[in-house]
């Protein structure tokens, strides 16, 4: 009993001080049992930069499809080519020959 009452007269006044233990107390709290603790948020955080860098890939993509959309509605020989090149179409009087590569 004598060394717990040494030490509790040894501690500096501001930790003695009901204030502080309750605010160290809180921010221990919030910082690791709390449900939107430190380390929660940072996941959180780290996830939405992904997201955003994700949105900003696909908006990217989205601009470009619209452009050869565009491209392909308003110039006749591009879409003529589009189609012979992605859907295999062909005029009346032609030949189509695939060749397909195999690997070894």
């Amino acid at each position: 009993m004598k060394k717990l009452v040494r030490f509790w007269n040894n501690l500096p006044k501001w930790v003695k001080n009901r204030y502080a233990i309750t605010g160290l107390v809180f921010l221990v709290w919030m910082l690791f049992f709390d449900s939107h603790d430190y380390f929660t948020q940072k996941e959180l955080r780290d996830e939405l930069e992904e997201l955003e860098k994700t949105r900003d890939y696909y908006i990217e993509e989205i601009e470009i499809t619209n452009q050869d959309l565009n491209n392909l509605l308003t110039n006749n020989k591009n879409l003529e080519r589009f189609a012979r090149e992605k859907y295999l179409m062909k005029k009346d009087n032609e030949e189509i020959f695939v060749l397909v590569y195999e690997e070894d």
